[in-house]
């Protein structure tokens, strides 16, 4: 009967000493991923300006396409009138 306790005081402090070092760590490996966060979070916010310059690039050739496209699109418009006018005065005719 006085070993049983013996044997649960040891597992027990064994047990305490494995958390302990197992939470030692994790803490270092919670800091060194902290630190590649922040690099990453760093070299993404250097490329900002990048993708700034880019979007307002692409903004700009879209609106010089939709407005190239306006100008086509009412060139072609006069140059072929509707058709569907005259139908419809010769509808009234009759």
């Amino acid at each position: 009967m006085q070993v049983l306790p013996i044997i649960l005081y040891s597992l027990g402090i064994i047990l305490l000493v494995v958390l302990i070092i197992l939470s030692i760590k994790l803490i270092h490996t919670v800091d060194k991923t902290n630190k590649i966060l922040d690099d990453v979070y760093n070299k993404t916010r250097s490329l900002n300006g990048l993708f700034n310059a880019i979007d307002r690039a692409t903004d700009t050739l879209s609106s010089l396409s939709d407005s190239l496209v306006g100008l086509i699109t009412s060139t072609i418009g006069r140059i072929f009138p509707k058709r569907r006018k005259k139908k419809m005065e010769d509808y009234y005719d009759e």
